[in-house]
């Protein structure tokens, strides 16, 4: 099972130039808002016609513009949810779910598959309901019950929690996880969530722009996420421009340090970021930094429901510069003074540069 995905397309101001394949298995597009991932999504599925390039599901061409080809919609066995559901409202669950069979003419093969699925996605005694009547979850399932009857190749899946309030988004990701584990095929999911993508992808591409920036497995995207914009998606706090200070030293002008990265460092590197989370005081407990550990003074402490967010400024710091960010937990802050040093372990430090620094990316999600 494979996607290729080669599109070009200028809608007004914005262009769109992306080019990726994935494999089997649950892959995620992440960026902000409106830099380009419906519109791929829309691409893939016919909804909208690239200028140029060409995509091809599992052997078969749906769009290529050097040949012509460009499959419509109801025959490129795509399975798209759309953030609102889409479903019927003058419909039933298992009239909406039968949509899904519109070219099945055997009612009794139709009726079984309805069947099928309403038991599989545990809609039994909804089978009458209107989407009205369903919660947000039973909407979700009834939606996707309605496009996994039709047997598509691949599932499209549109930021899928946009628009539930956080308790049910939870619940529904893991109602959603456990469906695309018995989903056999090839999975995308466009989402501005790191939390999603995280959650729920084997494999992520950071878009911006129109392009795809950086791609690989979703774990290692985040440990390593290249550029400055891959940084800021993934929820890196503290980003700051810096300089190569030797073979694996980096110096940060406006912080008045240079920190030992442990690894060699590219010439062409603009900043460095550090996760909130990663930095610790290393007078607590018996561990004591060997390197990268500075002076500091705290400047405000925020008391989040479960940790606390610490702003410090470095002693050296340049006055105008912003504060850095420190996230402990809660547990912590109540049986330790705050510190007057911090530290970062040399492979917490995210090595970046600027998108404009980049060659185009095409590559495996």
């Amino acid at each position: 099972m494979s996607l290729y995905v080669n599109a070009k397309k200028r809608l007004g101001d914005f262009v769109l130039d992306v080019e990726f394949s994935s494999e089997k298995g649950v892959s995620g597009l992440l960026g902000a808002s409106g830099c380009g991932k419906s519109v791929t999504l829309q691409c893939i599925a016919g909804i909208i016609k690239p200028d140029k390039g060409k995509i091809v599901l599992n052997g078969t061409t749906l769009y290529d513009s050097q040949r012509e080809i460009n499959l419509p919609p109801q025959a490129r066995r795509v399975g798209y949810l759309f953030q609102n559901y889409a479903l019927f409202p003058n419909m039933t669950v298992e009239q909406n779910i039968a949509c899904g069979l519109r070219h099945e003419k055997n009612r009794s093969l139709r009726k079984k598959a309805v069947a099928e699925m309403i038991n599989r996605m545990r809609l039994n005694g909804l089978e009458k309901h209107r989407p009205q009547q369903l919660s947000g979850g039973q909407q979700q399932r009834t939606a996707l019950a309605r496009i996994l009857v039709g047997q598509p190749e691949i599932l499209l899946l549109d930021e899928p929690f946009s628009a539930l309030d956080s308790h049910l988004r939870d619940q529904l990701l893991v109602e959603l996880r456990d469906i695309l584990k018995t989903f056999d095929k090839d999975t995308l999911i466009v989402t501005h969530s790191r939390d999603e993508a995280y959650k729920l992808c084997n494999t992520l591409a950071v878009m911006d722009s129109g392009r795809i920036l950086s791609m690989g497995d979703t774990k290692n995207m985040f440990a390593d996420p290249g550029t400055r914009v891959g940084a800021t998606i993934t929820g890196c706090k503290n980003i700051i421009e810096a300089e190569k200070a030797g073979d694996t030293c980096v110096k940060v002008p406006a912080w008045g340090i240079t920190f030992d990265t442990g690894r060699s460092v590219r010439d062409d590197l603009c900043a460095i970021g550090i996760r909130a989370h990663s930095f610790y005081a290393d007078h607590w407990g018996n561990h004591r930094a060997t390197t990268n550990s500075f002076p500091i003074r705290i400047l405000e402490e925020i008391e989040d429901p479960f940790e606390w967010t610490i702003k410090f400024m470095f002693r050296d710091q340049s006055p105008g510069s912003d504060a850095v960010w420190w996230r402990m937990a809660k547990n912590r802050r109540k049986t330790m003074d705050l510190p007057d040093r911090l530290a970062v372990d040399p492979k917490d430090i995210l090595l970046l540069i600027d998108k404009e620094q980049q060659e185009r990316v095409t590559g495996l999600l």
